[in-house]
């Protein structure tokens, strides 16, 4: 539900091999703490096909670890760029960024109705089963699709946006910016087609790069015209910051499609197959179709939530807070997120290709060894910035209230990060409609959630509704994937991890905080420090998992076959 998107037996394993490896089944068993796929016996640790399945592991998450520097580095340079907007235009004209900014990503999700995730699953399908010109016919398919959807989309929201500005929003003065968004619709549509084909074949450095220009075109431009024009109002901000994100469709489409189009050229056989429309309609209008719900009742909540507010609040003190949780807030929560995002972006491919080739040990082992980093990481950052939020939020936005909020929204950071990366294993698996249902129906209980109990108890309702969905949300899938994958729960060795994970941040926010860049290092550090401690001393983490974040941060990216 996460857009903003846990393993054998062993706590303390002894035995000296990352995983010891069965040479004829190919079935693995990780010393990894929080799920089990069963009984794997057979050890042959150094065979061949240990090995193989070694530098399989290695190279997803290694891939993950090149991602991640790259994405945090620009989620650090964006947060930079929301901490310059909010000083700009103000909380209440960040809370009005916001609403206009969830009307454009509902007119993208009708755009695009679910042929991202159409078209990475049938490429790397195509990749699992030997036939990369399948994988050529399903691009021209997927393309064509999202050409049609989305400029259909754009004229809607062209013609739409008076009415949109005025009786959704609440203000006429957006109705350029939601112009602007439209002209550009399309090119993002067929950009995320591109995208989806460059993931599945594994171009993960290009796509770093063009990810790199979109934003530095986006926060050129959005930089440009605010100092253009000092005192510039509300909507003029708005549609400022929509011409930023203009440039940045604009220049990601060109660079992918030069980088889709520098592969090896198509065979005269590759363009006479015909593009499979009627796998790509039976995946994509489902799936879209559910999106296109849970993105209007997505909207219907970001709308609803200032309205709501209002009676419990006072109306310039709802867009406030509005504009503090959602532009000062959430971006923190999520910023550590990147690595997982990154990792969910080439699990999902991965999962598809073994699926296809039917290596259900294979999955079970990705499956452990991903849930397992996205617990343990997400009980880090959620530590971190549970014990810091105050001199967080007075550094990076001078805003006593976004602190307090910082610390009641962290500890749920565990569960948001490990349901990431829960929703693109299932993705990968084939279960896509199945998660769509889910996020639609936990969608549906957020409206109504918030509509009972904002004008009741204000923020404390948003909070609630939050905390229940997203935990919803993740019990449903995470059942889901425990009965496709076969894996095992162990719940002890995550209980012991979120235990200590506790006592070190009640601790570390005990101990005097400075709130300087230095200070917080220094204090986030002491608290890391101290929490793995605590993970050695209680064996929730022991020789094994230093060999594996070896052999990944060791890994060497394989080069891969640009169809």
């Amino acid at each position: 539900m996460v857009n903003i998107a846990p393993f054998p037996s062993g706590i303390g394993c002894r035995r000296s091999s990352l995983f010891d490896i069965d040479a004829d089944t190919d079935k693995k068993v990780c010393p990894s703490l929080f799920l089990s796929s069963g009984n794997l016996r057979g050890p042959r640790p150094y065979s061949r096909e240990g090995v193989r399945a070694l530098q399989t592991g290695s190279s997803i998450f290694y891939g993950t670890v090149l991602l991640t520097g790259s994405s945090l580095l620009l989620r650090l340079v964006l947060m930079s760029f929301q901490v310059f907007l909010s000083g700009r235009i103000g909380a209440a004209g960040m809370g009005l960024l916001q609403l206009t900014f969830s009307v454009k990503e509902l007119a993208f999700t009708l755009g695009s109705a679910g042929i991202r995730t159409c078209a990475v699953y049938l490429t790397a399908e195509s990749l699992g089963r030997g036939r990369p010109q399948d994988a050529r016919a399903v691009l021209r398919g997927c393309f064509r699709y999202a050409l049609v959807l989305g400029t259909l989309s754009a004229a809607a929201l062209w013609h739409f946006a008076p009415a949109l500005a005025q009786h959704w929003i609440g203000s006429p003065a957006v109705i350029a910016a939601l112009r602007i968004c439209a002209l550009f619709l399309p090119l993002r549509c067929l950009g995320s087609v591109l995208d989806a084909y460059c993931t599945s074949v594994g171009r993960i450095r290009e796509l770093i790069f063009v990810e790199f220009l979109e934003q530095g075109c986006s926060m050129a431009v959005t930089v440009f015209l605010l100092f253009r024009e000092s005192g510039m109002d509300s909507g003029r901000a708005c549609a400022a910051v929509a011409l930023g994100n203009g440039a940045a469709c604009t220049a990601g489409f060109c660079a992918l499609l030069l980088l889709q189009r520098s592969g090896r050229p198509c065979t005269p056989s590759c363009s006479a197959l015909r593009p499979p429309y009627r796998r790509i309609f039976r995946i994509a209008l489902p799936l879209g179709l559910a999106d296109n719900l849970r993105s209007g009742l997505n909207t219907v909540e970001n709308l609803l939530i200032p309205k709501r507010l209002v009676l419990f609040a006072g109306t310039v003190n709802a867009m406030a807070d509005y504009g503090i949780i959602h532009g000062m807030v959430f971006p923190v929560l999520m910023l550590p997120a990147a690595i997982l995002f990154s990792l969910s972006s080439l699990l999902i491919p991965e999962f598809s290709r073994c699926a296809a080739g039917h290596r259900q040990p294979r999955v079970q082992y990705l499956a452990r060894r991903s849930l397992r980093t996205a617990l343990l990481y997400g009980l880090a950052a959620g530590g971190v910035l549970f014990s810091l939020a105050q001199p967080l939020g007075n550094l990076l936005y001078q805003e006593p209230d976004a602190g307090t909020y910082l610390q009641l929204y962290a500890p749920l950071i565990p569960l948001l990060y490990v349901d990431i990366v829960t929703d693109a294993i299932c993705k990968g698996l084939g279960h896509q409609d199945a998660n769509a249902r889910y996020n639609l129906l936990t969608s549906f209980l957020d409206v109504a959630i918030l509509w009972f109990l904002l004008p009741r108890w204000g923020l404390s309702g948003y909070f609630l509704s939050f905390a229940v969905t997203h935990l919803v949300n993740f019990l449903l899938s995470f059942r889901r994937l425990v009965l496709v994958s076969g894996i095992r729960v162990q719940p002890a060795p995550a209980v012991r991890a979120i235990f200590c994970a506790g006592v070190a941040a009640l601790v570390q926010s005990c101990l005097p905080q400075s709130g300087s860049v230095f200070g917080l290092v220094l204090s986030g550090s002491c608290y890391l420090l101290m929490l793995l401690f605590l993970w050695t001393l209680l064996r929730v983490i022991g020789s094994e998992d230093f060999l594996w974040l070896r052999s990944v941060l060791q890994k060497k990216c394989a080069p891969t076959s640009h169809l």
